[in-house]
């Protein structure tokens, strides 16, 4: 009998992708009876719910779940609490998987490498998309925008960290390290991941798992999600100290620094040239990085959008990391002053 399978979609709010996302998932050439997907709806205000029942009476492997903490790590929590599969795999609502052997792939891979969890490639590459979702994959997937290093963008198969690529578990896996720590709305996998590697758990990447991410569809929705991002990756970082990077940091410190200068700029000369400095060194960047990747795009069409598209990432993320900074400073201070304000009431 083939190994029972949990697909786990956490939505909010993604009626105008979920049916794309759920066709090929409920038309895989795997047994209906030995998988299940379970459609974790985090209160959506569009008809992402209606999407989902409209398919159940065809399709009775499909689930719908409610998650009233509108969390993506409270839905794979749900997911998981739900789900009966020997292993568990989580499909995102606004992304494309273009194999029918989907499931079968991924149960392969368990059995052939024994790995207690797999990764896969999550190329943010979409048919039909837009001039500004083509801007923004080129961006991301550059060094200027993310890490064209990361195992997200690799063929390769072979064992590696989990950290930014484990997607899918054995069951076993949850009861010896527990779930997804819901504290996090970002970064919640990452924070998993890195308590799987330091369990010692295994984690292969199998190329033929890749699943298509789209990109967000306008600056302010990019620059919001790179916001989500710096902000858990910080959470992170307070969690464990031992995942602080110099490049998860840059973002903030560029921001700082540009204020800094730009506000004792206004009285002392030296530090308006720092920021004229510094502000001359990122428009460059910006301007060579943009040409290089019109050009190894074949899309010159595309040039005059990669600045907005780097400041959109860059100030979203140096924001969202300054502001889950300040936050959880402030938070720890006032828990600290509390006892010392309570002993300094009059008796």
């Amino acid at each position: 009998m083939q190994p029972f399978v949990t697909v786990i979609v956490p939505v909010r709010n993604e009626e105008k992708f979920l049916g794309a996302t759920l066709k090929p998932l409920l038309l895989q050439e795997y047994p209906t009876d030995r998988y299940e997907i379970l459609v974790i709806d985090g209160q959506s205000e569009d008809d992402t719910a209606g999407v989902v029942s409209r398919l159940q009476p065809e399709f009775p492997q499909l689930k719908l779940l409610d998650n009233s903490c509108r969390l993506s790590s409270a839905a794979r929590n749900i997911g998981i609490e739900h789900g009966r599969g020997d292993y568990v795999v989580v499909v995102d609502g606004h992304c494309e998987l273009r194999s029918l052997t989907y499931l079968t792939d991924l149960v392969a891979a368990f059995e052939r490498t024994k790995a207690d969890c797999l990764g896969r490639p999550q190329p943010l590459e979409v048919q039909r998309a837009t001039p500004i979702q083509r801007a923004i994959a080129l961006a991301r997937a550059s060094r200027l925008g993310h890490n064209p290093g990361s195992h997200i963008y690799s063929d390769r198969g072979g064992y590696v960290k989990p950290q930014s690529v484990a997607v899918a578990y054995r069951s076993s896996v949850f009861a010896r390290i527990g779930m997804f720590d819901e504290r996090f709305d970002a970064c919640e996998d990452v924070e998993f991941n890195h308590r799987l590697d330091a369990a010692g758990l295994t984690c292969y990447f199998v190329p033929e798992l890749a699943v298509h991410y789209r990109p967000r569809d306008t600056l302010t929705g990019l620059a919001w999600q790179m916001q989500r991002y710096g902000r858990g990756r910080t959470r992170l970082l307070f969690k464990h100290p031992e995942t602080l990077t110099a490049p998860s940091m840059v973002p903030a410190l560029f921001l700082v620094g540009l204020a800094t200068s730009f506000a004792f700029g206004l009285v002392l000369p030296l530090f308006a040239m720092i920021f004229c400095m510094v502000a001359l060194m990122y428009s460059a960047a910006v301007a060579g990085t943009a040409c290089w990747l019109a050009g190894r795009g074949r899309a010159a069409e595309l040039a005059p959008l990669f600045p907005a598209v780097f400041l959109a990432i860059h100030v979203g993320a140096g924001w969202g990391v300054l502001a889950e900074f300040g936050g959880t400073v402030s938070r720890r201070l006032v828990r600290r002053m509390v006892p010392f304000a309570r002993l300094m009431r009059p008796a």
